[in-house]
């Protein structure tokens, strides 16, 4: 039989019977958009798949987000683009926080790791002059 790769959940301060099992896909959008949501991210690393799926219009949480199940201790890796001047420590480490405490809340599990790659550095957009006025002012002076 094939090995589930769902994770369980005990429940141990109810008495009512059963078990509650959350896929990886529900942890991978947790910790995408936990992530996404800090000071200084431009965006996550996506692949092909969710830039297409973007492109028309849909909305990807997940991408830029792996997970690992390694005999009981969660490892995340997270692969994002910065904006151009902020601090790269300060906002990994801030990620890092907001993504162990978003999924301890969610879902009362602790991760044992939490390793943020910083794929790109995003510069400011720089506003381009309008040609219009340039040459507007060369015949003004003439």
């Amino acid at each position: 039989m094939a090995e589930s790769k769902n994770l369980v959940l005990s429940n141990n301060n109810q008495e009512i019977g059963g078990e509650i099992v959350v896929a990886p896909e529900v942890l991978e959008v947790i910790v995408g958009i936990a992530a996404s949501k800090v000071d200084g991210v431009y965006a996550m690393r996506g692949n092909l798949a969710s830039n297409v799926t973007e492109l028309f219009g849909g909305s990807v949480h997940d991408k830029g987000v792996s997970l690992r199940n390694e005999e009981g201790n969660i490892k995340i890796d997270l692969f994002c683009y910065l904006n151009y001047g902020v601090s790269v420590p300060k906002v990994a480490i801030d990620m890092q926080e907001k993504v162990k405490q978003q999924v301890l809340y969610m879902t009362d599990l602790e991760l044992s790791e939490v390793n943020v790659h910083v794929v790109g550095v995003v510069p400011e957009k720089v506003t381009l002059p309008d040609l219009d006025e340039l040459f507007d002012s060369e015949d003004e002076e003439e």
